[in-house]
């Protein structure tokens, strides 16, 4: 059986409105990357499908799947509880397909320390004027929310240092390019299942 190279994990993190789920989009669409669908419990808004942007669950469910240990990562944003479930990761990582999950700060941290090997992306908005354009233009957040989770950015801010990348998307095309680009960069990087391809190519004659 053909040895296979265990995927890249990539944790795609940024303030809210910054076009992250824009960019995740443009990268499935382009590649064979695996999009990790995350629980919540919050409200799914008016453009949201149930199963491709959130697995929507009542609290009761989410703690009981806590209880098994059945995330990855977990965090509660707002009073609402948001999770990813752990097997699709393992399995996708494990067949070979590179796995993105967009999540919040606190468990990017997370995932870095149960998964060290994980790739961690920070996306921005060219400002913060921008940002809350792009918030506010949603037309979904009262105006409470609004600063609340314009308050939370500079907490948010102050973690990019403990990422890998920084992606600045002022303009969707160039920030989905950066994104494919360091997604490449990656299959590149010497690491350790990379011995079983120099093993092979140093005993096969047809290479």
């Amino acid at each position: 059986m053909e040895d296979v190279r265990r995927g890249n994990l990539f944790v795609i993190s940024g303030p809210s409105g910054a076009g992250k789920g824009a960019i995740c989009a443009g990268l499935t669409a382009e590649t064979n990357t695996m999009l990790s669908v995350s629980m919540t419990t919050r409200a799914p808004r008016e453009n949201e499908t149930e199963g491709l942007s959130y697995h929507f669950v009542d609290k009761e469910l989410f703690r009981a799947i806590l209880k098994e240990d059945g995330f990855i990562e977990h965090a509660e944003v707002y009073g609402e509880y948001y999770g990813t479930p752990v097997a699709p990761v393992i399995q996708s990582l494990e067949a070979g397909r590179d796995v993105i999950l967009e999540i919040e700060v606190e468990g990017a941290k997370q995932i870095k320390e149960r998964m060290p090997e994980t790739i961690l992306v920070f996306i921005l908005p060219p400002s913060r004027t921008e940002l809350r354009k792009r918030i506010e233009g949603r037309g979904t957040e009262t105006a409470e929310k609004i600063e609340r989770r314009l308050e939370r950015v500079d907490m948010e801010i102050s973690q990019i240092g403990k990422y890998d990348y920084l992606v600045i998307n002022d303009d969707l095309a160039r920030a989905t390019g950066d994104m494919l680009a360091i997604m490449q960069a990656e299959k590149l990087r010497v690491r350790e299942d990379t011995g079983t391809i120099i093993k092979k190519y140093s005993t096969d004659d047809n290479i």
